[in-house]
């Protein structure tokens, strides 16, 4: 997995690139725990991103409460197979989808 950080004064987006996974996820979760100060826009950009799992999941939940008080998150650029996984585990329902 590879991720990117590009930051504009308060909006932080992070594209996601290769399988979020157990193995991966905590990579994710340290960026976001680090990078979060003073972000009020948070975008996680998932145009190369080919897998999420559960942990995966739990990494962007996690992002989305800390967002819930400080700004807005939103997640970009989906393909088929991780807007399914969103759909079947109501995650289309907690997360703005773009």
């Amino acid at each position: 997995m590879k991720i990117n950080k590009n930051s504009d004064g308060s909006a932080l987006t992070l594209a996601v690139e290769g399988r979020l996974e157990t193995t991966t996820a905590p990579e994710l979760e340290a960026v976001v725990k680090n990078e979060l100060d003073g972000v009020t826009e948070l975008t996680f950009d998932f145009a190369n991103l080919e897998y999420i799992s559960s942990a995966g999941l739990r990494v962007l939940l996690s992002a989305q409460k800390k967002m819930n008080v400080q700004g807005s998150m939103k997640v970009v650029n989906a393909n088929e197979i991780v807007n399914e996984v969103f759909s079947v585990t109501g995650f289309s329902e907690i997360l703005t989808i773009e």
